[in-house]
């Protein structure tokens, strides 16, 4: 017996445990997720009116006063509660479309404090409608007649859902006030009451069973990126409401601006000074809060990447001593630091965006700028460009200083930047002066027909071959391959041809003999090397009989193809879109956690029950005639052996076929063939 039942339960498993899970969802966990509305605890039809609960509770109340029924503190709570969320028809409104109840504490705190006591004790009201009137503050409503006029904008659209009704919406009045104010100029900002029924069901999530809600109660934050127009791509923020979190997911997940990160007076140094390229310039930031940078100086850090790096520093007083090394005095304050042994440029005080970036501008090369692919037509150092001064200057010159990353090129860096700034001041002399050996490099720079700069010669090896091709060019160029590294400086001469530049030369195809021929660059080149000594007045002089001989002598037109220079920086990390900020960890985990709260909001379909409950059904009735066909007896067609026993047989008859020989086809079955013979074999055994 035991055998079978075991047998049965086996065979029955799946419609057994289909039934167990139907139970369980139907008794355990959709009530649950079906609580007792308040109109049940009112005893009431769901969407009654305000003067339908009225009603109900002054009904109530009689019963009460004449002795026929008296609650428990616990059940009059819970009827007063709904009677005062009923009643009020902003709160009652926000219950019956998003089942809002964000008061719903005040039953069980209110319990509390009254425990053991009368209902009569009990002091009322229980809620308060008067603190969480959040009209005043609000600001750039959307009305059903704005919400789709305002995706003409191309900036990013962050809103609010809120209600005039709700405390929590009250209590984030003035952290929005302060996010509205830091996103102002790189995304626009609105709010849509509740009351706009339309649009808040457009921006609220759905149940599988249709009823509109917000996970997160409110204040809702919803945010549509720019080119974004439909509900497909809007991104809800599921995050603490503090400032600091709200804009700072805004601007990664929705603007896509990089995070400038904090550092200490210990981390400073080695992770973001030493990591830094040497041809940006740093920017500092010293904040007394520790509050992330504020968008605009991330969308600066975003454009600004090719020039400068970002980072930030809380201000501590007890480590004044370490940031007066700086020029930094007190927070807040910006410092931009440049070429070594430049003094740092330090602003105290707070800044508004215009004027910072009008800083960031000016400030956003090194005093000696560094010849690189970004910035080559911008310096003016290209063959395929043109003079600072402009298309009508055909003759330039870029004085270059070459050599690898260490002591030896940042101190003649340090003399090329001098040289830079004596030249700079002895444009304002005459020639009358006794720095008239300086006057003509000092005019050529002020006219942008002269420009200084110096290339990484490791990094820019075939560009630094090119110019210096000798043969102690490896001590300045390529990787380090002899124990001494020397700066060299040479100084290329430009010129263009303006009969080539007016007239448009009409391109021909290449004959098969041409094709091999590379282009070469539309400017000529000539370069001198530079032999002398680091005297600053030795250097100016050599400069200014360059652009002397170069300007008066009718020099050779030779034009090459100059080496490509090889971009420094790899790309940046924002460059490649939202999905690319997010780590493949991290999407993993998003993604296990929208597959958890899909499953949680499923547990609340009360279809899932009765669907439990038909599949067990089906598959128990399945199951059962399967087994009862296997166990009904087989009836034979055919007489059985006793049968066949008791009968008697016929007599069977044998028709012999007698055919004759000739009218059999000849067949290799045959047992001896027509006209067959053995033939005699020789020799054999």
């Amino acid at each position: 017996m035991a055998g079978d039942l075991a047998a049965k339960i086996k065979a029955y498993a799946v419609p057994l445990t289909l039934f167990s899970l139907a139970m369980l969802y139907q008794l355990v966990l959709l009530p649950r997720s079906f609580p007792p509305s308040h109109y049940d605890v009112l005893g009431i039809k769901t969407y009654s009116s305000i003067e339908e609960v009225k009603e109900a509770y002054e009904n109530l109340e009689s019963k009460w006063s004449s002795g026929l029924e008296v609650p428990t503190t616990t059940e009059f709570i819970k009827i007063r509660y709904a009677y005062e969320l009923l009643t009020n028809p902003i709160w009652k409104r926000n219950y019956d479309v998003f089942s809002i109840d964000e008061q719903l504490h005040v039953v069980e705190k209110v319990s509390q404090q009254y425990a053991g006591e009368k209902f009569s004790n009990i002091e009322l009201p229980l809620l308060h409608a008067d603190a969480s009137d959040t009209g005043d503050d609000a600001f750039n409503v959307i009305t059903s007649k704005d919400f789709q006029a305002m995706f003409q904008d191309s900036k990013p659209w962050l809103l609010q859902v809120y209600s005039s009704g709700s405390n929590h919406s009250a209590q984030f009045a003035n952290s929005w006030k302060r996010i509205a104010a830091l996103l102002n100029g790189v995304a626009n900002i609105g709010m849509v009451e509740l009351g706009e029924i339309q649009i808040a069901a457009y921006l609220a999530e759905r149940k599988p069973t249709g009823q509109f809600f917000f996970r997160n109660g409110l204040p809702l934050l919803v945010a549509f990126p720019s080119g974004c127009k439909t509900s497909d791509c809007l991104i809800r923020f599921e995050g603490e409401l503090s400032v600091d979190a709200v804009t700072d997911w805004f601007a990664m997940a929705v603007l896509n601006l990089p995070r400038i990160f904090y550092y200490s007076k210990e981390s400073l140094g080695p992770r973001f000074l030493a990591k830094s390229s040497p041809h940006k310039v740093k920017v500092i930031f010293f904040s007394e809060t520790g509050e992330r940078a504020t968008p605009v100086m991330r969308q600066a850090a975003k454009n600004y990447w090719n020039y400068a790096t970002f980072s930030c520093v809380l201000w501590r007083e007890e480590e004044f001593s370490v940031w007066t090394t700086f020029g930094v005095e007190s927070a807040p304050a910006i410092v931009f630091l440049k070429d070594p042994g430049v003094k740092p440029l330090v602003y105290h005080g707070s800044v508004n965006d215009s004027w910072f970036l009008d800083v960031l501008e000016q400030n956003k090369h090194q005093e000696l700028p560094q010849l690189r692919s970004l910035t080559s037509e911008e310096l003016g150092c290209d063959a395929r460009g043109y003079s600072r001064a402009g298309r009508d200057t055909l003759t330039w010159y870029c004085a270059i200083l070459a050599g690898r990353l260490g002591r030896e090129l940042d101190s003649m860096r340090e003399v090329m930047r001098r040289v830079q700034e004596t030249l700079s001041k002895s444009s304002e002399l005459n020639a009358e002066s006794e720095e008239e050996h300086s006057i003509t490099a000092a005019v050529a720079l002020k006219d942008k027909r002269l420009t200084l700069g110096w290339l990484d010669g490791e990094v820019q090896k075939n560009y630094c071959f090119f110019y210096l091709n000798t043969e102690n060019s490896y001590e300045t160029c390529g990787p380090r391959r002899v124990p001494t590294d020397v700066a060299r400086l040479f100084i290329v001469r430009y010129e263009r041809n303006a009969t080539e530049d007016t007239v448009k030369v009409e391109k021909k195809a290449k004959s098969i003999w041409e094709f091999h021929q590379q282009e070469v660059d539309p400017a000529a080149q000539l370069s001198v090397t530079y032999n002398g000594s680091a005297e600053i007045s030795q250097i100016i002089q050599w400069i200014s009989n360059i652009i002397k001989d170069g300007d008066s002598r009718n020099l050779p037109f030779y034009r090459v193809k100059t080496p490509e220079l090889v971009p420094e920086d790899a790309e940046p990390f924002w460059s490649r879109g939202q999905q690319g900020i997010l780590s493949k960890s991290m999407g993993a985990k998003q993604k296990i956690q929208g597959i958890i709260i899909q499953i949680y909001d499923y547990l609340g379909d009360p279809r899932i029950g009765p669907a439990l409950l038909l599949g067990s059904l089906l598959s128990f009735g399945s199951i059962w005639l399967m087994r009862s066909q296997q166990n009904r007896p087989v009836q034979s067609s055919q007489p059985s052996q006793a049968d066949n026993d008791d009968k008697p047989r016929p007599r069977e008859r044998r028709k012999d076929r007698k055919l004759s020989n000739k009218d059999l086809p000849p067949s290799i079955t045959d047992l001896e063939p027509r006209d067959a013979y053995e033939m005699p074999l020789s020799d054999s055994d």
